[in-house]
C-alpha cells in the first residue's frame, strides 16, 4: 500500500492548472506527494466555459489517481478575453472617463514595436470609439482625496444614452481610482439604476494600479 504524505504545511498535495482557450481547455496536474503530473485537453464549452474547465479536471483526476479534496490550489489563466479583441468580436462597449481624458484610449502610450518599420505598421483600432466614450467632471487626487465633487447628473445622461444605443458593456475608468475606488462605485450604482441590463467593470476592480492609460 502506497502512504500519500501530507506538504509540511499541512495544505493538500495536488495542485491544477487551467487555461481555458478559445478552442481547448487544457489541465495540467501536479501531484507533490509523488512528484508526478497528469494533463487533460478538452473542447472548451463557450456557452459555459465551467463545464470544460470542471471536465478537465476530473479527467486529470481519474488519471492521477486523486480525489478533489486532494487539490489544494488552483491556477487558472484564460485567452478568451484576449482572442474576443483580437479578433474584434467582442461586444459594442463604452466608456465613463474622467474629463479631459476622453482620448487617452487613443493617444495610448505612444509605442511603436520596436521590430516594426514606422512607415507601414499601423496602429490597432481602438476598443471603445470616441461616440461611446463620455466624460465625467469629479476628480480625486494620487492620495485619492477628493479635488472635485463626482457629476452624478452627467453619469445618469451617459448611462441614459448608452442604454439608447443598446450596448450593454460598460467601463468605468477614473483617474486615481485605485488610491479611492469610492468614485468608481458610486457611478456603477447610477449608471444600473438608469440601464439595469449593463454589465459595468471598474478598472479600480480590474486593475488598480497608477497610469493614465
Amino acid at each position: 500500500m502506497t502512504t500519500h504524505r501530507a506538504p509540511a504545511d499541512g495544505a493538500a498535495g495536488a495542485a491544477v492548472a487551467v487555461d481555458i482557450g478559445g478552442t481547448f481547455t487544457d489541465i495540467v496536474l501536479f501531484d507533490r506527494n509523488r512528484t508526478r503530473l497528469a494533463n487533460a485537453k478538452v473542447p472548451t464549452t463557450p456557452a459555459d466555459p465551467s463545464l470544460a474547465f470542471v471536465e478537465g479536471i476530473v479527467q486529470a483526476l481519474t488519471q492521477s489517481g486523486l480525489a478533489p479534496a486532494d487539490i489544494g490550489q488552483v491556477f487558472h489563466g484564460t485567452t478568451v478575453a484576449t482572442n474576443l479583441i483580437l479578433e474584434g468580436k467582442g461586444a459594442p462597449a463604452a466608456l465613463l472617463t474622467t474629463a479631459g481624458f476622453k482620448h487617452v484610449l487613443e493617444i495610448g502610450r505612444h509605442d511603436v514595436p520596436r521590430n516594426a518599420n514606422l512607415f507601414t505598421w499601423v496602429k490597432p483600432k481602438r476598443p471603445v470609439p470616441p461616440q461611446r466614450i463620455f466624460e465625467i467632471a469629479g476628480r480625486l487626487d494620487s492620495s485619492g482625496a477628493e479635488l472635485t465633487p463626482l457629476d452624478e447628473a452627467a453619469i445618469r445622461a451617459a448611462a441614459k444614452k448608452i442604454k439608447a444605443m443598446d450596448v450593454r458593456a460598460v467601463a468605468v475608468c477614473f483617474l486615481h481610482s485605485y488610491a479611492d475606488p469610492a468614485h468608481e462605485r458610486r457611478a456603477r450604482d447610477l449608471i444600473l439604476a438608469e440601464h439595469p441590463e449593463a454589465l459595468v467593470s471598474l478598472s479600480s476592480e480590474v486593475l488598480p494600479i497608477l497610469r493614465e492609460y
